[in-house]
């Protein structure tokens, strides 16, 4: 039987790295020619059919890192568990300075070449995209899972906020 700490490990894990639709693909930081398998000590967080496929080293990273961090309620602390995910798995090159998650859509827009993708219902956001959330107080943001969304915590219904915007990096040229 797995404890909660485990199962929240494993959901975070399994949320990240699990496939989305055609309208991820694009966005997608996913790369067939680095992509590689896993090694046996990450095949038992990944489960018994892990080994079958080839995962990108960052979006593992990221899996990891987002699975350590997040805890089964709020911290009130979303946008800097976000922004450290984001700098570790190198999706950003250096950490972003705003204090307020609200303000992460232009931040990560204008200073890391994210874009805003159309998509408003955040059940459709492509895997691993940063929902921004605004309304009253400093906002929320978290990232998009299959099962789910990840910040500082992890839940399987988007926040209740209004939405912001969905915002994703396009592969490098």
């Amino acid at each position: 039987m797995m404890t909660k700490p485990q199962f929240c490990l494993l959901f975070a894990i399994l949320a990240l790295l699990a496939p989305v639709g055609r309208a991820a693909d694009k966005e997608s930081l996913y790369n067939a020619k680095t992509a590689q398998k896993l090694g046996l000590s990450k095949l038992s967080h990944f489960g018994p059919q892990a080994s079958k496929f080839k995962y990108d080293a960052r979006m593992v990273r990221a899996a990891e890192i987002a699975a350590a961090r997040a805890r089964s309620r709020s911290t009130s602390r979303c946008w800097r568990y976000v922004k450290d995910a984001l700098l570790a798995a190198k999706i950003v090159e250096t950490r972003p300075v705003t204090g307020y998650a609200k303000q992460a859509a232009a931040e990560l827009t204008t200073s890391y070449g994210f874009r805003r993708i159309k998509e408003t219902d955040p059940y459709k956001a492509p895997l691993g995209s940063v929902l921004v959330y605004g309304g009253k107080g400093a906002g929320h943001v978290e990232f998009r899972t299959r099962l789910g969304f990840v910040s500082d915590f992890i839940s399987r219904k988007p926040s209740p906020r209004p939405l912001i915007g969905i915002y994703v990096k396009p592969l490098a040229s």
